[in-house]
């Protein structure tokens, strides 16, 4: 290394040191505001002994349907457990297909396998990266029973259209809106639009508790009644079990933490979608591709945003040296898993999901992200230029 290479190699560590390092995500403990009012919260609980379910997980599920604008919330223990007990209910099991995206969390599948039926992997579109009519059309036999469209890194899918290519074939449209609380679809909040609405409560989620939970919303009496009993061994009344059911019940404390945040979603998704929204116009010309920009009767909350990159790793090295964190949702389509190797062998032409796999790169998002630390991962993203391919020179005779 030459003097020069040696000084200006100092002076770039020198520069890195004053900046700070821009998480993914920021949680709770970061706000001391909302900290006291979620801690008040939880002591609330802790003195009152009742932790699970009662009064505190009723006022949260009354206060989430109102919230989605439907009528009934269950809360359960997880996202997963939305998914698969929604399934149960709707009686889908063995024998059964259910269409879900090769793109989106294993979730979204395992819920399928642990209700007893196939999940079928559906391409997704290279824009939305979200399934649509066209992807989901040709893996429908007359085996499937329901449709999973997921509302993936918080973007709406384009309902209607799935709801039509469902309703003339008496499928079940079950909506995993793990990703997606409060996002609208032609003014209606996601996970009202199908017979159920699924969501996680994972801590770094829009709407995260302080471990695991989940919900489903539903406008169908029937159905929310079943999803009730099930969650907590088919037991109406005490010690009466009238179907085999599960523990898989939302406990109190989360529920308090997350009635103290619902208040606050509306706040936190505009923010997401200013800063998302700056964030793509900033990145335009760069050498990634920003996330397209909602429809018009679509929304997009950034619970992630995702960029893609033909130098993905080579980026991530170099915006970790800018000390801008990254993450990769998800690297592995769901079909390429070791857990669905079956799957693997019956499906293989599903090249979309599998290209995003290679390239997609998740950006920080956090509503409490600073104007400094925008500008700092666009001065990161910007500054970087990919490698060239190696070109391989044929060798003389």
């Amino acid at each position: 290394m030459t003097w020069q290479a040696t000084q200006s190699a100092g002076r770039e560590r020198e520069q890195l040191q004053f900046l700070a390092e821009v998480p993914l995500t920021r949680m709770d403990h970061h706000d001391p505001e909302l900290l006291d009012e979620l801690l008040e919260a939880v002591g609330t609980v802790a003195r009152s002994g009742a932790f699970i379910l009662g009064a505190e997980v009723e006022r949260f599920e009354e206060a989430f349907a109102a919230y989605c604008g439907t009528s009934r919330a269950v809360g359960v223990s997880s996202g997963i457990d939305a998914l698969l007990l929604a399934l149960r209910a709707l009686g889908i099991g063995a024998g059964d297909e259910v269409v879900v995206p090769a793109n989106s969390f294993i979730a979204t599948a395992e819920a399928v396998t642990l209700a007893g039926a196939r999940p079928v992997f559906a391409d997704v579109d290279p824009l939305t990266q979200l399934v649509t009519p066209s992807t989901v059309a040709p893996v429908i036999s007359e085996r499937t029973a329901a449709l999973i469209p997921v509302h993936l890194y918080g973007r709406t899918v384009e309902m209607e259209p799935m709801l039509e290519l469902a309703r003339p074939r008496g499928l079940a449209v079950v909506e995993d809106a793990c990703q997606a609380h409060g996002a609208r679809y032609r003014g209606r909040r996601v996970g009202t639009l199908g017979a159920a609405g699924c969501f996680s409560f994972y801590p770094a989620k829009n709407l995260g508790a302080w471990g695991d939970g989940g919900a489903l919303v539903t406008g169908d009496e029937a159905l929310a009644d079943r999803v009730t009993l099930m969650r907590s061994h088919g037991e109406r009344p005490r010690y009466h079990h009238q179907v085999v059911g599960t523990t898989a019940r939302l406990d109190a404390v989360q529920a308090a933490v997350l009635r103290c945040k619902l208040r606050r979603l509306d706040d936190w998704n505009d923010a997401r979608r200013r800063l998302g929204a700056a964030l793509a116009e900033a990145l335009v010309g760069s050498s990634v591709r920003p996330p397209a920009q909602p429809a018009a009767d679509g929304d997009h909350v950034y619970h992630q945003f995702v960029v893609t990159s033909e130098a993905r790793d080579g980026l991530r090295r170099h915006l970790q040296a800018q000390r801008v964190a990254t993450g990769i949702h998800y690297p592995v389509p769901i079909h390429r898993s070791p857990a669905y190797e079956s799957a693997r062998e019956a499906r293989t032409d599903l090249p979309v999901a599998e290209s995003l796999a290679d390239r997609v790169c998740s950006l920080p998002i956090f509503p409490a992200m600073t104007t400094s630390e925008l500008e700092q991962v666009v001065s990161a993203v910007t500054s970087f230029v990919p490698s060239p391919e190696p070109v391989e020179v044929a060798s003389q005779p």
